[in-house]
């Protein structure tokens, strides 16, 4: 005899929470846009969906993944740009390059900062603020290891002789610019570092005061990127941008993106083996290493030290490299 019969409360199902049916189906949203990320601004995202600006929210599903400037999006919603309008980010496309760092050594989080650019411009003043090599390293590093062919530009040439620094980085095969202010304020070296940035999706990186705003503002001189000085006691200059943004140079001609001052440069994710694969005429002399060489000084028996040895190998070359190498857990900031 069954304990309840149909007259019984307890016979019938309690309503259970989450009662609807639960699929692995997924929206296809094939009617979303292609957007590209210009400005990103506490949770808020400026995009250019063809030849507007529309502003942005991520939606729900992306979760904690980051949408960082120079991101290709998917974007639903109100694409018009009408002042009070905003849209949702549904996709973030592969990215075919980062910009990539920690804020120590050992630090584990990764931090990208901007995505899908192909030249890494490292800026960095010959004088007022002095030039930090080892933090130049760093940026090299980054750059090979992320995918982009790095810039060396060289501002305030007026104030010190290029040749010093420019002599370290020969050996690397780094290309370089160099730009001086004139008494009237003319920046000269301005048109060789245009065609430097033409064709490319450039961004722009350096210490504070060493004059990045001032060149973007040369080059874009609409963008108005506010401009600071250095400090004449701690040889430091005052954060003046305060978030990346993306910047075309002219119609059709390349873009620039204008970061802040990063003064920590952390390298924990970068990996030896990565980094001598920017280097192929290293990478090949390196077949008959013995298995986990990291390259370095004093690695025994290292495919690096037989092909200089041999004559085979540029000795300041692969000193170069091994400079970059160290330069993975040296803190110079």
């Amino acid at each position: 005899m069954p304990r309840y019969d149909e007259h019984d409360v307890e016979h019938y199902d309690r309503p259970r929470r989450r009662t609807r049916p639960r699929t692995k189906e997924r929206p296809s949203y094939d009617d979303a846009h292609d957007g590209l990320v210009v400005t990103v601004d506490r949770g808020r995202f400026t995009l250019l969906v063809e030849d507007r600006t529309v502003l942005a929210m991520k939606a729900r599903p992306l979760g904690r993944k980051g949408v960082v400037v120079g991101d290709r999006v998917r974007v639903v919603g109100d694409v018009s740009g009408a002042e009070g309008s905003l849209a949702r980010i549904v996709e973030v496309t592969e990215r075919r390059s980062t910009l990539r760092r920690t804020a120590d050594d050992d630090d584990p989080v990764e931090r990208v900062i901007v995505a899908n650019v192909t030249q890494l411009v490292v800026v960095t003043a010959l004088a007022d603020p002095e030039p930090r090599p080892r933090w130049i390293d760093r940026a090299l590093v980054a750059a090979y290891d992320g995918g982009m062919t790095p810039l060396l530009c060289l501002t305030k040439a007026d104030l010190a002789d290029p040749e010093t620094l420019l002599s370290t980085y020969r050996s690397l095969g780094v290309p370089w610019e160099v730009t001086r202010r004139e008494p009237d304020r003319t920046i000269v070296g301005l048109d060789a570092l245009h065609d430097r940035l033409r064709g490319q999706t450039s961004v722009l990186i350096g210490h504070s005061g060493v004059g990045k705003s001032t060149l973007v503002n040369a080059l874009v001189p609409e963008a108005r990127r506010e401009t600071g000085h250095v400090n004449a006691v701690t040889g430091q200059g005052r954060h003046t941008s305060t978030s990346a943004v993306m910047l075309p140079l002219t119609a059709g001609d390349g873009w620039i993106i204008d970061t802040p001052g990063i003064r920590s440069f952390g390298l924990a994710h970068v990996q030896p083996e990565h980094l001598i694969e920017a280097f192929p005429d290293l990478d090949e002399m390196t077949e008959d290493c013995p298995r986990g060489c990291t390259h370095g000084d004093d690695e025994p028996e290292c495919g690096l030290d037989e092909a200089v040895a041999s004559g085979d190998a540029d000795p300041e070359r692969v000193a170069s490299f091994r400079r970059l190498l160290a330069a993975r857990s040296v803190t110079d900031y």
